[in-house]
Order: C-alpha cells, then sequence, then structure tokens
C-alpha cells in the first residue's frame, strides 16, 4: 500500500478541488506542496484556499512561514514530513496537494539536500552573473547542462537557479544528478501520484487567464501593498512568486497597471509550460486530463477513480473525466 496520495499538475488545473473531494472519499488530510502558500499574508496570488474550499478538510503546510524571511526546500521536506507521521499516526489518510516539484520530491525522497557542496565565494560570483544576465537568460545557460532542473524552476527564482549553477561548478555534474544519487536510496514514503491538465491546451490557458484577472479584483495590489509596507522588501524570496513582482514593479511605477496583469498572465503560461514539461519526463505519474471545465461531478467521479487507483494500485486511470 501507498503512504500518500500526491496531486500534483500546472497552475489552475484543480488541484486543491480535487484533493479536497479526494480527502472526504479518503478520511483524508492535506499537506500544501506550494512553495509560495507556506507565506502568511500571501493569499490572493497564491491561490491559497479559503476556509470555504477547504470544506472542513484539514490542511498543513500553509502560513508557516515569514514573507520576509527565506524559506527553503529542506525545511519544508523536514515540517511536511512530521505532517505526514501525525496524519498517519491519527489513522487518516495523507493526500500532498501542490505544484511545487521540488517540494514534493524533498519530501517524498527525503533529499539529502546538504550532500552537494557549498561555496559562499562561488556563490556570489553566480549571483553577480545572475544580475548580469536576467532571469531567463540564467536559465537558459543552466538549460544547457542540467535541463532537468532548469525546467523545473521559474527565471525568477535567483536562490534555486545559483544553487543548480553552483553545484555544477563545484562538482562537474548537475544538480539533478545529486538528487538522482539521493533518490537511489529508498523513498521515504510510497506514493501514489497523480497529475492534472486538461486535453486541450486552450482551456488551461483560459482557465490560467481568469485566475490572474481575478485574483487583481480581489485585490491582489493591495495585497501586496501590506506586504511591502509591512517590511517585505522587493527583493525577498517571497516577492519573486508571479503577480507579486509584477505588483511590487507597478507600485514602483515601473509599469502600468494593465501591463502588470498581461505580465502576470504571460509569466503564469509559461510556468505552467514548465511544470508540464517536468511532469511528463516524471514516469511514476498518472495522468488525468479533463475534457472540460471540471463541475461538481466530475470532481466527484475523478476523486472516486483516484480513490480506486490508490486502493487497488493502478497503474493509470480513465483516460478523462
Amino acid at each position: 500500500m501507498y503512504d500518500l496520495i500526491v496531486i500534483t499538475g500546472p497552475t489552475a488545473t484543480g488541484k486543491t478541488a480535487l484533493g479536497v473531494a479526494l480527502a472526504k472519499l479518503l478520511d483524508g488530510e492535506i499537506i500544501s506542496a506550494d512553495s509560495m502558500q507556506v507565506y502568511r499574508g500571501m493569499d490572493i496570488g497564491t491561490a491559497k484556499p479559503t476556509a470555504g474550499e477547504m470544506d472542513g478538510v484539514p490542511h498543513h503546510m500553509l502560513d508557516v512561514a515569514d514573507p520576509a524571511q527565506r524559506f527553503s526546500a529542506a525545511k519544508y521536506a523536514s515540517m511536511a514530513a512530521a505532517c505526514a507521521e501525525s496524519i498517519a499516526a491519527r489513522g487518516r489518510q495523507g493526500i500532498v496537494v501542490g505544484g511545487t516539484g521540488l517540494y514534493i520530491d524533498g519530501l517524498i525522497r527525503g533529499t539529502d539536500y546538504a550532500a552537494a557542496p557549498s561555496d559562499p565565494d562561488v556563490r556570489r560570483a553566480i549571483e553577480e552573473e545572475y544580475d548580469a544576465l536576467g532571469g531567463e537568460a540564467f536559465r537558459q545557460k543552466l538549460a544547457a547542462v542540467d535541463p532537468e532542473r532548469a525546467a523545473a524552476l521559474h527565471p525568477r527564482d535567483k536562490k534555486r537557479l545559483v544553487r543548480a549553477w553552483e553545484v555544477y561548478a563545484l562538482t562537474g555534474k548537475p544538480i539533478s544528478w545529486h538528487d538522482r544519487q539521493s533518490q537511489l536510496a529508498r523513498p521515504r514514503y510510497g506514493a501514489y501520484t497523480v497529475a492534472l491538465d486538461f486535453a486541450r491546451r486552450e482551456v488551461l490557458y483560459d482557465r490560467i487567464e481568469r485566475r490572474a484577472r481575478a485574483m487583481f479584483d480581489a485585490g491582489l495590489v493591495e495585497e501586496v501593498r501590506r506586504l511591502l509596507e509591512a517590511g517585505v522588501g522587493p527583493d525577498a524570496t517571497a516577492m519573486q512568486a508571479i503577480g507579486y513582482k509584477e505588483v511590487a514593479a507597478y507600485l514602483a511605477g515601473a509599469c502600468t497597471l494593465d501591463q502588470a496583469v498581461s505580465q502576470v498572465c504571460q509569466a503564469s503560461r509559461r510556468y505552467a509550460k514548465r511544470q508540464l514539461t517536468w511532469l511528463r519526463g516524471r514516469p511514476e505519474v498518472r495522468w488525468l486530463r479533463w475534457q472540460a471545465e471540471p463541475d461538481r461531478a466530475a470532481l466527484e467521479a475523478a476523486a472516486q477513480a483516484v480513490a480506486d487507483g490508490f486502493r487497488q494500485k493502478l497503474p493509470s486511470l480513465p483516460a478523462g473525466f
């Protein structure tokens, strides 16, 4: 029997709703695997589930970090593992829900993030190079030696991009190679992994754009302003999240509001592409593709299919819902 169920996939594919429906079937609790939902006060731009969306299902790993501080994948893995153990001790089913692949891997695999070497002087030089080249150009440079890790990272994820190049510079091997060495060891948990997508790409992109615009209508600008006024600097890791960086630039007078909205939509689509690219290279993933925007009936049918697949250890799921 698998220990955990993982519901992952690109942004705006219905992970939260499916996770909640599944938890109700399996007496489960949800462990969020979103690198930005860990931050307090970042609710609108991260699409953090509301109390209504949680529908009484316990959620863990939300609001566990101060947005002015860095929160590492290693810290996430340690805290999330404690949540998983507590859930299991209560006889309930742990369900990991989110789209941050590095966090999911760290939790499931028990990745030893300290295994690869580090050098502060080398890191500073790489940080300067990142600043000189810009995020996308630096990510493309990383892709030439480590396409797997580059596909998993956003161009603005300076910390992890720099770390990936630091490991390569010091060892001559990409950080994804080092991760695979960790993965050769027995995983900390068994996982039944399901990735969500849409049968037609235009449906996904339309959902992404509508979600992005709805965030602005819901008060994203005010949320970012409050964070800045509270002392969260525009260079903080939390402020590199899609939506927050663009709005911070707007508030600084670097672009118009319409431009910020357009940039958020574009960045969200690109992020979804990278998430899909990363997931397609994962043989353990079982795909669940929506034929159209999922209504309540589709969500319930999909949740039942995942529950059955988990119980029976099925290698694949029905073609679509």
